[in-house]
């Protein structure tokens, strides 16, 4: 059974490169890269806020990024105090 690609637009023969590399990763070099990651796409998320709301204070960001993480329900229950006045 042939496996489906992870990617559709990296060939084959590099998508077995990569997957040979991700096998041969200690499970600490692999924790840090997915650490690594994982900050890489908070930080594009934190800069696609601030991008669309450049107006909004520090508070506002922080709100509107937890609805982008966590989505709208769960931002209001965890974050809702930021909306509130200080």
């Amino acid at each position: 059974m042939p496996l489906t690609p992870f990617s559709l637009d990296t060939s084959p023969e590099i998508e077995y490169l990569q997957v040979e590399g991700w096998r041969r990763m200690s499970p600490d070099q692999k924790a840090a890269t997915v650490s690594a990651l994982t900050a890489a796409a908070i930080a594009m998320a934190v800069a696609g806020v601030a991008d669309r709301h450049p107006r909004d204070t520090e508070r506002m960001r922080r709100y509107r990024l937890a609805e982008v993480l966590h989505g709208p329900e769960l931002a209001r229950k965890a974050c809702g105090h930021l909306l509130e006045p200080t």
